[in-house]
């Protein structure tokens, strides 16, 4: 999982995201086998002996754009990247340095676009993507863009590289969630993380953060983390109690590191894993650990969804609805509900499903598996970590 963050740590710790850790890569290998079309990796980050995670919570990781992006933003800009700037603080840094650690030059966003236009007023084809009117406009030139494309596409306009301070967001952290248990990983923090890389406008893209861990982040390389709290999203106090996890792709993570809670201080509640990928032989996350959970009965079940390994495509949705029965079951003994993934259509999907579950279950109406899940909610029983 790889999300913007804007809030600090949620709990006391003594690094955070403007005084992080300089953490060392412990571990930074492929999960994903050859051929897939995702490249997922498992990170593991040393940490400072005070510093104390939950399952559920997210790693903070402060990545640095690439050298070649800071290149071509200098060349497009017409500068050498010696330029002296004061950054957000106020300290003196080179333009370069500035670039690279401090202003956000992937992903292009409209507001910088806006911020851009109002340094050259007269420049017509900026003029069509201001205001409230042009927000269509602006958002289709930004759709796959980057700032050295605004920058080569309308060259000038920065006549002082400090201007780049109002133009640009700040480099945010990303946030991941964490894909151990610290009952067992007591010096360190894991996560899983798909690395995005992409091509257009005719330039080679990669996500920032995932392309930093991806590509610059090997074993024994530093990078600066903080630990941020989610209350939200966590193990029922409860240590008997029944768990549904519904975890496809990098949404794993979290449920790794619940399961290892579970295992490491032997609470004894039931445990029902949904996985989905694309390919069982090359995409199957942590195939073995979860495997061997399910041989030694640390999970009960173990449900796989590879919507590419027959023709009809098969999700994690449907494989609830194939043991709707045992699933509302789980449900009337007060087992919680766990979501992790994306929120744009596998967390809406999934709980259609799961209404559908309820209805089918309870030989009731859709409106009152709407209000069986509302209790849920309200009980702590149905809780989504989604991006």
């Amino acid at each position: 999982m790889e999300q913007e963050v804007k809030a600090t740590v949620g709990h006391a710790q003594k690094y955070t995201r403007n005084n992080p850790y300089m953490s060392h890569v412990r571990e930074n290998y492929l999960l994903t086998g050859e051929g897939s079309e995702k490249e997922t990796r498992h990170i593991e980050l040393t940490l400072d002996e005070s510093m104390t995670y939950t399952p559920g919570d997210a790693v903070g990781i402060i990545p640095e754009n690439r050298s070649e992006a800071v290149a071509g933003v200098l060349k497009a800009l017409g500068y050498k990247g010696d330029e002296r700037v004061l950054d957000h603080y106020k300290v003196e840094i080179s333009l370069e340095e500035a670039l690279r650690t401090r202003l956000g030059i992937g992903k292009l966003a409209r507001g910088a676009v806006g911020q851009y236009a109002k340094l050259a007023p007269d420049v017509a084809g900026l003029k069509v993507m201001v205001g409230p009117d042009n927000k269509a406009r602006a958002e289709e030139y930004c759709w796959g863009r980057e700032f050295v494309d605004l920058a080569t596409d309308f060259p000038g306009v920065i006549t002082d590289p400090q201007q780049l301070f109002h133009v640009l967001q700040r480099l945010t952290p990303r946030m991941y969630s964490i894909a151990s248990s610290q009952a067992m990983h007591q010096d360190n923090v894991q996560t899983t993380v798909r690395v995005i890389r992409y091509e257009s406008h005719g330039r080679e893209r990669q996500g920032l953060a995932s392309g930093h861990l991806g590509d610059r982040a090997g074993v024994g390389t530093t990078m600066p983390i903080f630990l941020h709290s989610n209350t939200s999203f966590r193990l029922p106090e409860d240590k008997t109690a029944p768990v549904i996890m519904i975890g496809p792709g990098t949404g794993i993570a979290p449920f790794r590191a619940f399961l290892e809670e579970r295992q490491a201080t032997g609470q004894t509640g039931d445990n029902w894993l949904f996985f989905g990928e694309q390919r069982e032989k090359m995409d199957f996350l942590y195939k073995e650990q979860l495997q061997g959970m399910h041989r030694d009965g640390v999970l009960t079940h173990l449900d796989t969804a590879f919507s590419r390994d027959q023709a009809q495509k098969v999700y994690v949705q449907d494989k609830m609805q194939e043991k709707s029965k045992e699933l509302f079951s789980w449900l009337e003994r007060g087992a919680y509900f766990y979501v992790c993934g994306d929120a744009t259509r596998m967390a809406k999907d999934v709980e259609t499903a799961l209404l559908d579950v309820i209805a089918r279950g309870s030989n009731g109406t859709l409106e009152h598996a709407a209000e069986y899940l509302a209790a849920m909610k309200k009980q702590k029983r149905y809780q989504r970590d989604v991006y």
